[in-house]
């Protein structure tokens, strides 16, 4: 089926019935998807920078990739970034490698549109155990492409447990904020000026996975052979345009949240759920991106589809079968918005019979024919 294909609208009125989704689906979608490239690995992780150079990442979740962190090149083929020895790491070899300085699970790649690429490595090979010395956030200078700066997490930031997950850049480039998917969620506060980090709202609420809900694939529940669901915690994140707000929401969960930034900075953290506000109801969500003008871009992955939030209101922008689980977004220099395709529900985690090696893809949005 091609990339551009979508559901007859009867079609997708009994899916959505059948499998008890709790937003309703646009009977005629304005958008489609249109494939930019494809991988032999499992991507995650898409950034645009302000010159419109594209970067994706690979986490080692199923397999110890080659590549952890590339640049996608206008040919289609991928670039190691910023070079081999970052790219270095193999599991196998974990006695004999340094951690700080590789990519050891990468899940994140953020260009800041200030000539900045942004790393989130968690550290966490198969979302298992850290590696001591492997979760950390690294600054990468895109004109020399070198890296400037590498910002370590110790056990008190990213403890056993942690998954460190996607990360969003304060306008004045202060802070940065950072979702912990893990066992025990919560919302990484780093000062970048003075190096120092807090775990915020750590085992609140509104990080955690909501008990109860049972995150669903085609209508199914997507389970492990052992009957375990999925239950990352705060995952997709979100920056208000100018900085002041910041949005979140667990991927087993339905709530999407809001906090001022200036209470994340600067309350003491027995007072800041104090400050946390429930925005609405997104249904089962893994990326968030606001745009400029305010549109909250929220990728639904119970049911193939991306949708927005605006003034309120959340509304069907696309659905398509053939992407199986929209994970990531970034909007490039011209507006295009871009989406990755995961496949969560195909990886050998949830299907043994599946190779370790799982192909993924990035696509683009465009204006539906």
């Amino acid at each position: 089926m091609s990339p551009r294909s979508s559901f007859a609208t009867l079609a997708i009125s009994a899916f959505i019935a059948g499998a008890g989704f709790a937003q309703s689906v646009a009977a005629d979608p304005t958008h489609s998807l249109k494939k930019v490239a494809s991988f032999d690995h499992q991507v995650t992780g898409v950034t645009a920078s302000e010159s419109g150079r594209l970067f994706v990442n690979f986490p080692r979740w199923t397999e110890d990739s080659e590549v952890s962190v590339a640049e996608l090149l206008p040919d289609g083929d991928l670039k190691s970034y910023p070079d081999a020895k970052w790219n270095g790491w193999r599991n196998a070899l974990q006695d004999s490698l340094t951690a700080n300085d590789r990519w050891v699970c990468v899940q994140s790649v953020v260009a800041d549109k200030k000539g900045n690429l942004w790393v989130i490595d968690a550290g966490a090979p198969a979302q298992a155990q850290v590696v001591p010395g492997g979760p950390k956030l690294v600054k990468i200078d895109l004109a020399s492409n070198s890296v400037a700066k590498v910002y370590p997490f110790g056990l008190d930031v990213a403890p056993q447990g942690s998954y460190l997950n996607d990360v969003r850049l304060s306008p004045d480039g202060k802070f940065a904020y950072i979702t912990d998917s893990g066992t025990s969620g919560a919302i990484v506060v780093l000062n970048l000026e003075t190096g120092q980090a807090r775990r915020a709202l750590d085992g609140a609420p509104s990080t955690q996975f909501e008990k109860g809900l049972m995150v669903k694939a085609d209508g199914k529940p997507l389970q492990r052979p052992d009957g375990r669901g999925v239950q990352f915690s705060a995952d997709g994140i979100a920056l208000s345009p100018n900085g002041d707000t910041l949005y979140w929401q667990a991927v087993k969960g339905k709530t999407l949240y809001q906090i001022p930034t200036a209470a994340l900075q600067t309350s003491p953290l027995a007072d800041l759920s104090k400050s946390v506000e429930k925005v609405g109801d997104n249904g089962p969500a893994d990326g968030l991106l606001m745009d400029s003008a305010g549109t909250l871009y929220v990728s639904s992955v119970e049911d193939h589809s991306i949708k927005v939030r605006k003034g309120g209101q959340l509304s069907v922008l696309l659905q398509d079968k053939d992407m199986r689980w929209p994970d990531t977004f970034t909007q490039g220099p011209d507006g295009t918005i871009y989406v990755t395709d995961s496949r969560i529900p195909d990886m050998n985690f949830y299907d043994p019979k599946q190779a370790p090696a799982l192909k993924t893809s990035l696509y683009k949005i465009v204006t539906k024919d």
